[in-house]
């Protein structure tokens, strides 16, 4: 018989063997082995590491395809796996010191961010504590041990082998139950210590204004979708704000005038769509839109309203007047002037000259940025045909000519250079705007369409770098006959104040794509008034009659109004019609002795007015130029009362539906004006939606339920006829 153990006795005598105790010493060296291979595997590598040195956000490792975001696995696997686990070390060792086990029983408390900066005092546990530890500590190590050696000893045939894990575990779930009831009276003392709850701070104080907006305590930005679900207890608790990046024109609602000291009314239509698409979006996504975000003309002109058509394009449009019911106020009413577009025939094929000036600057790499760009102007493409013309300019990243002028039959082409841009680089504009117009004067089409689209989602450096000689610029090219159109993609930096701007000044539209729908409607459903304009400078003026209206407001426009010799100066420049477009505008009038005016009356007036005019509510007066006209012409129309209906269930659906949508408006934006309750502006709105073929009403309503959640009504008990409470 041999002296030396077979291999079975080794096994068996390693099987019964107590496994050591943990080493310091032996898990220091681990570490730094881990650290010495990971720093080796670094300096191998042959590519630096990617990603935005100032975010720190490891964009890179993702690829674009087909626009699609999908992950690019071409990393060393033990590269990533030697940065995983750098990464996690840390973690986990914050993790086990600081994770605290709650006693049942005890209720959760609130601990407010100053007091939990500071430091706390932990009390010195007494002599017996530290006995009583050590006991419980010996007791957990015996239980564990002989979990272990029961689950190293051999199995038997037939046994389940996870029998003896489950004993294991349950051996040490036994033993750290004790030490945590043993410890229970000093978690409860430490929770007993905690500040109380903080009051609730006033709903006013709730809105939120964009996603980017959200700070903790300290200043430092949240995660946004974390953020989107805060806890009921946070909801109530107000938060301090950061900028959301994205700018607008600030300006001030529209006041309520006296007609005896200010009867003539003067503004530029607006056939902009932009603040509709950004308040739609702001809601969708769980926040509130800041005030001057909110243009209430924008959000009317959005939907389309049957207003009759002219028969030809030498009288462009012809205005529609009704007056109704207010729904917020049943002793004033409203005047809707509506104008709707000449539509051309479907055998009217008028060529068009485009230019697409695309920024492609470092922020535009969103997915809702360029990508959604590319695939909005590849929808427009789709819809032109052998008469247009085609050119691509890019600026910032990628800046040049990318497309020379290009027949729209050639579309593999087109879209071919669209989806061959890129974003990234500075936001050096070089030339672009200049390109651009440059590329689009060359072939210019007579009696066409030659406009310029920029497309950006607030970077305006396209190579002129003052404002107002950027606006000079443009309006210099406008009246040369190339017309410029702006597009807004994305948030955080939208220039919209710049949009606007730029749109009023080049004879064309802002408009902002939220999404691809909206891209839709925008270049597909809406081309022709995108692209095609019937009538330039077009100005309203309302002079209302004394001696019937005591004081009136004009509900929006506010960014549009013009002074009243500016009607009769052909110099002073209005807004645009497109093809089949309609223009919607509301004034709320107060008409005399209904007891509703706001202003007193002065005390040393002469109140010798006559009515005079034949009882008309006011007279309406509009100036528009053709084209490719440089002289105003101009349509007259009395608004009589003939025009009026005495409640509001006689008013066509349009006039209620674009009533709910001003109603909508006010609120969302905290109006002077208009108090209307969600459930009464949803009731009128629902009741008015009409056939609804594209869905964009029913829409509206969802928006309505959104606005509702975000800025909920206070359950008051005021006088009975109160519109603003649930």
């Amino acid at each position: 018989m041999s002296n030396h153990m077979n291999d079975d006795d080794k096994l068996r005598a390693l099987q019964q063997a107590h496994t050591p105790a943990p080493s310091e010493a032996a898990r220091r060296r681990a570490l730094d082995a881990a650290l010495l291979a990971f720093d080796a595997e670094q300096a191998n590598a042959k590519q630096p590491a990617q990603g935005n040195p100032i975010t720190q956000r490891l964009r890179s490792i993702f690829a674009k395809a087909k626009g699609t975001w999908i992950m690019d696995n071409r990393l060393s696997y033990g590269l990533g796996t030697a940065a995983v686990a750098l990464l996690l070390l840390p973690l986990g060792y914050q993790l086990y010191t600081t994770t605290a086990i709650t006693p049942v029983g005890v209720p959760p408390s609130t601990v407010s961010t100053a007091e939990a900066e500071k430091p706390v005092a932990q009390p010195e546990p007494a002599p017996m504590e530290v006995g009583r530890v050590d006991e419980l500590k010996q007791e957990v190590n015996g239980k564990a041990a002989a979990a272990t050696t029961t689950q190293r000893a051999p199995v038997t045939a037939g046994a389940d082998a996870s029998t003896s894990n489950l004993a294991a575990a349950t051996a040490e779930s036994e033993a750290d139950a004790m030490l945590r009831d043993e410890l229970a009276p000093q978690n409860s003392m430490a929770m007993d210590a905690a500040p109380p709850v903080m009051p609730a701070a006033p709903m006013a104080e709730l809105r939120m204004v964009a996603p980017k907006q959200m700070a903790a305590p300290g200043g430092v930005v949240q995660n946004e979708a974390f953020m989107a679900a805060p806890s009921p207890a946070d909801a109530m608790v107000a938060r301090p704000t950061e900028p959301s990046g994205d700018a607008f024109s600030k300006f001030t609602e529209s006041p309520v005038k006296v007609v005896k000291t200010d009867p003539v009314s003067t503004f530029s239509i607006d056939v902009d769509t932009a603040s509709y698409a950004y308040v739609r979006r702001s809601l969708t996504e769980g926040w509130v839109p800041e005030p001057d975000a909110v243009r209430l003309e924008e959000l009317i002109n959005y939907f389309n309203y049957d207003y009759p058509a002219p028969a030809d394009a030498s009288v462009p449009f012809k205005p529609t007047v009704s007056v109704y019911p207010t729904p917020w106020n049943g002793k004033t009413q409203i005047v809707q002037i509506g104008i709707k577009g000449y539509v051309p025939a479907a055998t009217e094929d008028k060529a068009s000259n485009l230019v697409f000036l695309i920024d492609t600057s470092g922020s535009m790499d969103e997915p809702d940025k360029l990508p959604l760009l590319k695939r909005a102007f590849a929808l427009l493409v789709d819809q032109l045909g052998a008469n247009d013309t085609i050119s691509i300019v890019a600026y910032a990243g990628s800046a040049g000519v990318v497309l020379e002028p290009t027949k729209a039959t050639e579309k593999a082409k087109i879209i071919g250079a669209l989806e061959n841009l890129s974003a990234g680089g500075s936001t050096a504009g070089a030339e672009g705007i200049e390109l651009a117009y440059r590329l689009a004067e060359q072939n210019k089409v007579a009696n066409g369409v030659n406009r310029v689209i920029l497309a950006t989602d607030g970077d305006f450096n396209v190579g002129i770098d003052d404002p107002e000689d950027l606006k000079t610029y443009i309006k210099s090219k406008r009246d040369g006959g190339v017309f410029l159109s702006v597009l807004g993609f994305g948030q955080g930096n939208l220039g919209d104040d710049t949009m606007q701007a730029l749109a009023q000044n080049g004879n064309g539209n802002a408009s902002y794509i939220d999404s691809f729908k909206e891209a839709q409607k925008v270049l597909v459903e809406d081309a022709g008034g995108t692209l095609e304009t019937i009538a330039k400078d077009v100005k309203i003026q309302v002079e209302f009659n004394p001696a019937v209206v005591s004081e009136y407001r004009l509900i929006g426009y506010e960014t549009r109004a013009l002074n009243r010799e500016d009607f009769n100066n052909d110099k002073v420049d209005a807004g645009e019609i497109g093809a089949g477009t309609t223009v919607t505008a509301l004034y709320e009038i107060t008409p005399v002795g209904s007891g509703a005016e706001l202003n007193d009356r002065l005390r040393y007036s002469s109140d010798t007015t006559t009515a005079g005019g034949n009882g008309e509510i006011g007279f309406l007066k509009m100036r528009y130029k053709l084209p490719d006209e440089e002289t105003s012409k101009l349509i007259e129309q009395a608004i009589g009362k003939e025009q009026a209906v005495s409640s509001l269930s006689e008013a066509s659906e349009d006039s209620r539906f674009a009533a709910a949508v001003a109603a909508f408006g006010q609120k969302l934006k905290g109006s002077n004006y208009g108090e209307m309750s969600w459930a009464d502006i949803r009731a009128l709105a629902q009741g008015a939606r009409g056939a609804d073929e594209n869905g964009y009403r029913a829409e509206f309503m969802q928006l309505i339920d959104m606005a509702r959640s975000l800025v909920p009504e206070p359950l008051c008990t005021a006088p009975e006829g109160n519109r603003n409470c649930r």
